[in-house]
């Protein structure tokens, strides 16, 4: 069980993080993650899980686009032109943290989770989870305005959830 996020955190995705992270330190394998609209909240649940820390390489919390190109290695014209909130940009986050770190799998999270801005969707967030020498699976959802911590938390069960896949093909 987590501690940190407890009073905050729904049981099901602690007692399903709690699993996953068992499940990474049993095949021995490392997790890294690549956070935008989270910030953070993904490394900070798989790292507060006792006993599993072990399976966890490194987070990177990249919330500014410089950000993304200085620590995932995203080519400027990406963050720019796509404005951060793509499936492509959630791609180019997995697979930077995975190039970047020693991890064998690497999620990534890039959306809107408070008021977007003219012509920008509140809610859309999209997903990245990067394997080595697989294909990166992408997921995109509309969580709509439900305000921010309720999009963070809807977003950190697709991650699991994502993560709970990639650990089926390891």
């Amino acid at each position: 069980m987590s501690e940190t996020l407890q009073p905050i955190l729904p049981d099901e995705l602690d007692r399903k993080a709690e699993l996953l992270m068992r499940r990474v330190c049993e095949a021995e394998i490392l997790v890294a993650t690549a956070e935008s609209c989270t910030g953070g909240l993904l490394a900070s649940l798989l790292t507060d899980i006792d006993g599993a820390g072990h399976g966890f390489d490194r987070g990177f919390v990249t919330y500014e686009g410089n950000a993304k190109q200085q620590m995932l290695g995203l080519p400027e014209e990406l963050t720019e032109r796509n404005d951060a909130v793509t499936s492509q940009v959630a791609k180019a986050m997995a697979e930077g943290a995975l190039q970047n770190s020693q991890a064998n799998i690497a999620l990534s999270v890039t959306g809107f989770a408070g008021p977007a801005g003219p012509g920008k969707e509140e809610g859309l967030v999209h997903f990245g989870c990067a394997r080595r020498e697989q294909t990166t699976m992408l997921r995109a959802e509309h969580f709509g305005p439900i305000g921010r911590g309720p999009v963070r938390i809807k977003a950190l069960g697709v991650l699991l959830e994502m993560l709970e896949e990639a650990l089926e093909e390891v």
